[in-house]
């Protein structure tokens, strides 16, 4: 699992499509394969957000050199795990 919790946060894209957007979930099935969900940017122009889409890590690209967003630390000792605050939009 090293390594993989390094890609989130980061802009991505994916080498085959061209897709891009941001790394902000991550997934191990159960037959090995380890994907990242991308999140396109959102034009604040659009009235509907745009969908998520999972692709393998292997065929991902990372485009920025900092992350957008720090993930938690899952592994720190009384590190707080659990839901995000609520997002400030659709109040």
């Amino acid at each position: 699992m090293d390594g993989y919790f390094d890609w989130l946060g980061y802009e991505v894209r994916d080498r085959v499509t061209g897709f891009a957007g941001i790394a902000d979930s991550l997934c191990f099935d159960l037959y090995g394969c380890v994907q990242v969900s991308v999140c396109p940017k959102h034009d604040a122009a659009e009235k509907e957000r745009k969908h998520s889409y999972w692709f393998d890590v292997k065929r991902l690209e990372k485009t920025s050199v900092a992350r957008v967003l720090d993930p938690p630390k899952y592994s720190a000792p009384g590190s707080e795990i659990g839901p995000a605050d609520k997002a400030p939009y659709g109040r």
